[in-house]
Formats: structure tokens, C-alpha cells, sequence
């Protein structure tokens, strides 16, 4: 038997994906067969803040111990076995605030990275692997700057994570967003319709441009760009009046926004650790929009619309190939970094290559579309020239 090398945890925050049991599973089995103990934190950085110390023994709603045992058996499913949750421990709400905790932090808003830090010692965490998006991994970055030995991992089905090509989800999403809008243009054909389906994205829009680039859509509306809706009413009945059975496609991000609009479209008000309102309805509002302004540009007569919200049918079920093949390698690369004592690094896609960056990237920009690369305004679609010595998945290069 290995002598234990030191204890490994494992959290996932932000939406589930497919893709993180098998990064999950990756990263339990190497790390088993190097001698490492390993930690799964639940309901991500949630684990670490309900963990109450006093308690004579660990709690497992807040962490548990992983075997091969458990991750074999849910390596090949979606979502995530460990749970997840928005929650920033850096500026959690009174309302929030854990009971055991409540008598030490009565502020509206509370810094709970010291009970944290010391819940990690208290689990005897050496290194710990946080997977997610932009916002988890921020506060990977400050626990980091805090000394604790960090490796993160990218996730999100957005893609927008910066210093890396590639996060685990935007493969299936991209897949299920191409295999979903052909599905429905046997509606839309049926009915002669527009269809506008609204997808992920809410400062990037490489969801709604690659199924685009793929041919799943006509057109494409997209955060960075501020579009004028009589254009895209004037695209889409041209569109529609050269197909042989009469409809037209649009994919919008959800974060996409018509010319003259102060602010994006929310399907709630209130605001998540983040500060994020829940986006949603961008869609209708662009629906509603082309069928009264369809006439103007079909001979006086009104186009109907079939409007779509792909949202959590995108990011539900198995992951695709690559979504099984990049996990395992991100989990694979993060025990290299450990056992070469490299902390505080993010593991990355860069060129179609793997690789690592330090963490800090993940709070130094935000990464969205080249529109002058990548977009050609005027006809709301990409631009389909000068592929060579782009990656793999074109525009989500970030360097």
C-alpha cells in the first residue's frame, strides 16, 4: 500500500455541465494511485462554509471521502454527484450566514474566508482543485493569494473563462444547441415561420456563433454587438423567402441586446452571490419584435414566430466525446501540477495544446468575441474566412 502523500479536495460551483464527474472521476483515480487521499467538498464553496467544527464528527453533507468506487460509477454521467452552488463566502448575506456562525458575523454582507481557511485545515486539505466558471474560480484566485495550494479548472458552457481556448460544458452545449435547432426546423417549416431560439451567453457569444458558423442558424444576435432588429427582420425574411420551405433561423444569446436597450433582458430581479440577475426572455421580446415589423419587409403580410428557450436542456444529460476527453485530461494535468509542487495555476486548451497559466487570468478580463475577427455586423453572422492556424472550435482563442 502507498503511503498517503497528502489529501486532495475536490468542488464544483456555478451551473453543472456535462463533464465534471468525469473530471471528477479523472482526478480520484490518479490521485488514488499516487497516494493521495481525496476529498469531495459538496454544493461547492457551500461545503466549506457549512462545515461546522465543533462537531465531533465530519459532516458528510458538507464533504466525503472518495473512493474509485464512487466515481466509476457516475464517471460517464452529466452534472455533478458533488452538487453545487453560487455561493462567495467572500460577500455572503446575513440571511446566508451559516446558524453556528451567526453569533461571529452580523454584517449585512460577511467575509467568511477564515472560517474557510480554517475548515481546510481542519479536513487537512493540502491542495485543493476548484472546477468552474469565472466566479468560482475568483475565489480560488483569493484563496490562493490567502496560501492556499491551488489548481483550477475551467467550466462553463459559455466558454467565457479567460486563459483558456476551451471549458468543460461547451462542447455539449454547442452539440445539443446544433442537434436541437435542426429538430425544430421541422416546425418552423412545417408553419413557414421564424424561429428564434435563445441560448446561453451572457458577455460572450460563442454558444450562439459556432452552431451558427455549423450551420444551424441564418443569423446570430450576440452580446458584444448591439444590433438594429429591422435589419434582422430584413435578413430573415430574405432568408426565408430562398428556402424551399419557407422559415428562417436566428440564434440569441441570452445576454444579446437590440439597439437602443439601457440593459439586457432579466427573468428575475433578484441578484446571486455574483451579482448576477438570472437572464431570460431576450428571445420573446426579439420575437414579438420581427413578427410586427415582418410586413414591412414581406410585402405587407406578417410572419409568424416560433419562439424557444434552449437554456437547461443544453447543459442536462451525458457529456459528448469531447466532453469525456478533456475532463480527463484537465483532471490528469492537475495531478502533474501537483506532483511537480506548481500551485496556484489554472489548466488550459491554448492553440489546440494543453497546458496551464497562472490563476490570477481568471481575474484580469473578460473574454468575449472578437466581433472585427469573428462577426460581420451588418449581416449578424460570423465570418467565414481565414480559418488557418485557428483552433480547433475558431474564435475561442485568448491569446
Amino acid at each position: 500500500m502507498s503511503t498517503k502523500r497528502g489529501t486532495i479536495a475536490i468542488l464544483t460551483g456555478g451551473g453543472d455541465v456535462p463533464g465534471l464527474n468525469p473530471a471528477i472521476r479523472a482526478i480520484t483515480v490518479r490521485a488514488l494511485r499516487e497516494g493521495y487521499r481525496v476529498v469531495g467538498i459538496r454544493r461547492g464553496w457551500a461545503g466549506l462554509i457549512d462545515l461546522d467544527r465543533d462537531q465531533p464528527q465530519l459532516d458528510p453533507d458538507c464533504a466525503v471521502e472518495l473512493t474509485e468506487e464512487h466515481v466509476n460509477r457516475v464517471g460517464r454521467t452529466g452534472g455533478t454527484f458533488l452538487h453545487t452552488s453560487r455561493m462567495r463566502p467572500s460577500h455572503m448575506p446575513k440571511a446566508n450566514v451559516p446558524e453556528h456562525l451567526r453569533g461571529k458575523y452580523a454584517g449585512e454582507i460577511n467575509d467568511l474566508t477564515p472560517e474557510v481557511l480554517a475548515n481546510i485545515e481542519r479536513l487537512g486539505i493540502d491542495v485543493l482543485i476548484p472546477i468552474g466558471g469565472d466566479d468560482t474560480l475568483s475565489y480560488g484566485e483569493r484563496l490562493h493569494r490567502e496560501g492556499v495550494k491551488v489548481i483550477a479548472i475551467p467550466k462553463t458552457m459559455d466558454n467565457d473563462v479567460p486563459g483558456t481556448d476551451y471549458c468543460i460544458g461547451f462542447s455539449t452545449c454547442v452539440t445539443r444547441t446544433i442537434e436541437m435547432t435542426h429538430a425544430l426546423r421541422t416546425s418552423a417549416g412545417s408553419h413557414e415561420r421564424f424561429l428564434v431560439l435563445e441560448v446561453f451567453g451572457r458577455y460572450a457569444g460563442f454558444t450562439a456563433l459556432l452552431p451558427t458558423m455549423a450551420g444551424a442558424a441564418n443569423r446570430c444576435v450576440i452580446p458584444e454587438h448591439e444590433f438594429d432588429i429591422e435589419r434582422l427582420a430584413e435578413l430573415l425574411v430574405a432568408d426565408r423567402s430562398t428556402n424551399p420551405s419557407k422559415y428562417s433561423v436566428v440564434l440569441v444569446s441570452e445576454g444579446a441586446r437590440i439597439a437602443g436597450m439601457t440593459e439586457m433582458i432579466f427573468s428575475d430581479h433578484e441578484k446571486d452571490a455574483y451579482g448576477h440577475k438570472k437572464l431570460g426572455g431576450i428571445g420573446d421580446v426579439i420575437a414579438d419584435r420581427l413578427k410586427a415589423l415582418s410586413p414591412k419587409f414581406n410585402h405587407g403580410r406578417r410572419v409568424n414566430v416560433i419562439s424557444q428557450r434552449l437554456g437547461y436542456l443544453v447543459r442536462c444529460g451525458d457529456p459528448d466525446a469531447l466532453d469525456s476527453i478533456v475532463p480527463m485530461a484537465f483532471g490528469n494535468l492537475a495531478l502533474d501540477l501537483i506532483l511537480s509542487s506548481r500551485y496556484g495555476r489554472l489548466v488550459n486548451v491554448r492553440n489546440g495544446r494543453y497546458d496551464n497559466v497562472p490563476i490570477d487570468v481568471v481575474t484580469s478580463r473578460k473574454k468575449i468575441v472578437d466581433i472585427d475577427k469573428y462577426y460581420v455586423a451588418d449581416r449578424l453572422r460570423p465570418r467565414y474566412e481565414n480559418f488557418e492556424n485557428q483552433p480547433v472550435f475558431i474564435m475561442t482563442s485568448d491569446y
